[in-house]
């Protein structure tokens, strides 16, 4: 996988909608975020042309989106490029793109939940990107950025150096929902639940792989595309899932992991990581969701040995994680650590 350059106060980052108009429909909730970036990472941010755009107009043009992106990438003055949130249908930007300048103009792209779609595109290309915050979820963080978050953006975006092992957010997690359309809830905090730190599922010794996931309904979406993973991609891998706002049920859970199973993804990986049930789901319901990853993945494929750590911080919970792409990590199911053993940038 092609790295690329680390991040460094002063940089010019580009603003992007990819998939939902909320930028242009909830602009102070996006300049919340520009500003919380702004000032926590000493970055500049750029809007691409429609960024700002209406939801109903972004919705008209994906092939304007996909050109966004493309002369994102093509522009030598912007080293980063963050979506200003997710949504459900930047499938649709897929015809439109080149990998080619994805290839040959390789910087650092972040984003998550139907980004999932543009992460796979640059995994095509072969480029590490950063499944982590957007402006709108993330950096637009009611009262300000989670330190959590903000460390690992730091570690991760801005650091040539090896990410090392990922620690458990202990300080409090939150799903809570506060208006965005009422900007007097940008000062007010959300608030957090306790946490006991990750559950280790199952999984003994040490496992190896390189990271590719995302959201797990948007996976699924993928099947069949030409944009979906290669067999050989999966092998050894580290497979990282998360699910939506929308909170499909265990059952559906369930389902799309019998997808992966059938195309023989599953019996191919070195472990799995699945982050926190997304939407408003009580914990004493997690347990419902482990049940349903052990049906598939133990009693159905027989992988009793395939490590897989559950209540992760990343995806649709915060704070969250940055998780990069391809890169090499190590699982020890006997210290319960997980390792990233190499940067995902490099210096220039």
């Amino acid at each position: 996988m092609l790295k690329p350059f680390k991040l460094n106060t002063g940089d010019k980052v580009a603003a992007i909608t990819l998939s939902w108009g909320g930028a242009g429909l909830l602009p102070h909730r996006y300049q919340a975020g520009k500003r919380q970036l702004q000032d926590m990472f000493g970055v500049t941010v750029v809007e691409t042309p429609h960024a700002l755009r209406d939801p109903k107009w972004i919705s008209r043009n994906p092939q304007a989106r996909a050109d966004d992106f493309m002369q994102a990438f093509a522009d030598p003055t912007i080293k980063a490029i963050i979506s200003m949130i997710g949504g459900d249908d930047s499938i649709r930007i897929l015809p439109y793109l080149d990998l080619d300048i994805i290839r040959t103009h390789p910087k650092i792209f972040m984003g998550y939940s139907d980004m999932t779609v543009t992460h796979f595109a640059c995994w095509k290309s072969g480029l590490t990107s950063f499944y982590g915050p957007s402006f709108m979820a993330g950096f637009a963080e009611n009262g300000g950025i989670f330190p959590y978050m903000a460390e690992s953006v730091r570690r991760t975006l801005f650091s040539a150096v090896s990410i090392g092992q990922l620690q458990p957010n202990m300080d409090g997690w939150t799903v809570e929902m506060l208006d965005w359309g009422d900007s007097n809830n940008q000062s007010r905090k959300r608030q957090l639940k306790s946490t006991t730190g990750w559950n280790w599922l199952q999984g003994q010794g040490i496992h190896r792989g390189r990271l590719i996931g995302g959201c797990l309904e948007v996976i699924d979406w993928l099947r069949g595309t030409d944009y979906f993973p290669s067999t050989a991609d999966w092998q050894d891998a580290i497979l990282f899932i998360e699910t939506s706002e929308e909170a499909p049920s265990p059952e559906q859970v369930k389902r799309m992991l019998r997808s992966l199973a059938a195309m023989g993804v599953l019996k191919r990986l070195s472990g799995m990581l699945v982050g926190r049930p997304g939407g408003n789901i009580p914990p004493e319901n997690f347990p419902e969701y482990d049940k349903a990853l052990l049906d598939v993945v133990v009693d159905e494929e027989g992988l009793i040995n395939l490590p897989i750590i559950t209540n992760m911080d990343f995806g649709h919970t915060d704070p969250m994680l940055v998780l990069p792409y391809g890169i090499l990590t190590e699982i020890d199911c006997d210290t319960h650590e997980i390792t990233l053993l190499e940067s995902a940038v490099t210096e220039q």
